[in-house]
């Protein structure tokens, strides 16, 4: 079993982040890439607010910057997935499909995933006229008609900040009622751009294909009964209805909120368990943008090195 001073597990934007600041500061650390190498970035077409690329760089292209420059200085890269861990002895053991590691700290960075629509069409149309986050691609919809479906939080406030650049914002709801705060839905509801649809629910989405194509509009079904299909005319759907933090290996090993996110402590990327931070959309159930993990990768190592650094001394 392989001994390392620090594990990554996981290789969005906060794992390649966390490395390069490790691995800087020389704690050679090893990423377990995982099973979606590059994490959410990688399937997203155009990044338009990462800063320092005035022009839109492609998520996949991102991210393989992210580990070019992370190897450059040190890192290494398991390509192998982490099934199960130990967390409750110290040094930390690591499984993985084809490997096993003892490790001194450990960076949890395997991030969330939006929860898709499982509709006709969704997929067809990822990143063409789909998406799950406003913040990321709502500027290419600015002036034109887009739906959001969901009637949480998440959902009301993607429909107000769509409403800020889009003509008209429909919001597809499959109940007579909302599940977002108070003072959201009163926004909401009184905003003049946005139209909400009660009691229905998206069936399809649809377009025009090729590579100028796109969506055109999206099939509502009834949830209140019998009733006709009816189509809805709009350039983009955003999916809000949640999003699921990949936790799943770490249940009864660190503390994780109703939701599945790992808590910290708040303002650090600790858990409270010795050398043991996450950092990422996996500890972020609020922001969940690419800047923002990279910040917390950038804690998380700088606060793992000067703890070990002070054992040392």
């Amino acid at each position: 079993m392989e001994h390392r001073r620090l594990v990554i597990i996981g290789s969005g934007a906060a794992g390649w982040t966390a490395a390069l600041y490790a691995a800087r500061a020389g704690l050679k650390p090893l990423v377990v890439a995982g099973i979606q190498p590059g994490g959410q970035l990688t399937i997203t077409d155009d990044v338009e607010n990462y800063p320092g690329f005035p022009d839109p760089i492609g998520g996949p292209e991102l991210m393989a910057r992210m580990e070019e420059q992370a190897l450059r200085y040190g890192t290494e890269v398991a390509h192998d997935t982490v099934v199960r861990v130990d967390f409750d002895q110290y040094p930390y053991v690591l499984e993985g499909e084809e490997h096993q590691w003892k490790a001194d700290s450990v960076i949890i960075a395997t991030g969330a995933a939006a929860r898709w629509l499982g509709v006709k069409g969704e997929e067809a149309f990822m990143g063409r006229g789909v998406s799950a986050c406003a913040t990321c691609d709502g500027h290419f919809y600015r002036g034109k008609e887009v739906a959001v479906v969901g009637g949480g939080n998440t959902a009301v406030e993607e429909a107000l900040y769509l409403s800020n650049l889009c003509s008209k914002v429909h919001l597809i709801h499959r109940r007579d009622s909302l599940k977002a705060e108070r003072i959201l839905q009163d926004r909401l509801l009184g905003n003049p751009k946005i139209e909400v649809h009660w009691n229905r629910a998206v069936a399809e989405i649809a377009g025009t294909e090729g590579l100028q194509g796109g969506v055109t509009h999206v099939v509502l079904d009834r949830t209140d009964g019998d009733g006709p299909q009816e189509e809805l005319r709009v350039d983009g759907v955003f999916a809000a209805i949640g999003h699921d933090p990949a936790t799943a290996v770490f249940r009864g090993q660190v503390d994780l909120d109703d939701h599945g996110y790992v808590r910290v402590t708040p303002g650090t990327t600790r858990t409270g368990k010795k050398l043991l931070h996450a950092a990422g959309d996996v500890a972020d159930p609020h922001w969940r943008q690419a800047v923002t993990a990279a910040g917390m990768g950038c804690m998380a190592a700088l606060d793992i090195e000067r703890t070990l650094a002070a054992e040392t001394a």
